[in-house]
């Protein structure tokens, strides 16, 4: 692990390498998951605020589950999260014309008629926070779905921190990534 000011990094996010390859995985990780992705409480508000604009890019299974369910739901950790369409995919998604599954507030956003992204855990997939009293302990989660993003990493050689520059600053700021990186090249000499 490294420590950056109030978090602690899983070294896999400098020593793994990956690129998101959508035309193999397809958008697999707005669908298979425990739960919905989980919301911040800030987002809360945006979710809320934003749905009757984003309404107009999801699927009437979509809006049938923020309907029913709520912009947000509370799952079986007691987190916040996306509420989901029949226990899969999340609700605020569609499929573009190459079979891909896409969130439709980054839709929105590409289309500026928002200005919020999308929730910054979708952003950091596959990196995920846990959040403590002291720290943040920012970790890579593994799983089969990114296999293909894992292919194309290697073969690129991008370090997952660096595929993840813009959510990670999103996160926590340029200072905390210009420390990372500084961070990260140091431990990589290192290891040389």
């Amino acid at each position: 692990m490294l420590e950056i000011q109030k978090t602690l990094v899983s070294l896999d996010l400098i020593e793994k390498k990956f690129v998101c390859d959508l035309n193999v995985c397809k958008g697999a990780c707005c669908v298979i998951g425990d739960s919905g992705a989980p919301i911040t409480n800030e987002e809360q508000n945006i979710l809320e605020e934003l749905y009757p604009i984003v309404r107009e890019y999801m699927t009437p299974e979509g809006i049938e589950a923020v309907d029913s369910q709520g912009w947000y739901i509370f799952d079986e950790d007691g987190d916040c999260v996306t509420p989901l369409i029949n226990n899969n995919e999340c609700a605020y998604t569609f499929k573009n014309p190459e079979g891909i599954t896409m969130c439709a507030f980054e839709k929105a956003f590409h289309e500026n008629k928002i200005d919020f992204l999308k929730p910054v855990s979708c952003h950091l997939y596959p990196v995920r926070i846990t959040k403590y009293e002291e720290y943040d302990a920012v970790n890579y989660e593994r799983n089969g779905i990114c296999k293909s993003a894992c292919e194309k990493g290697e073969k690129l050689g991008t370090p997952l921190f660096m595929f993840l520059e813009q959510p990670l600053t999103r996160a926590y700021g340029k200072e905390w990534f210009k420390e990372l990186k500084i961070a990260a090249e140091t431990y990589s000499k290192q290891k040389e």
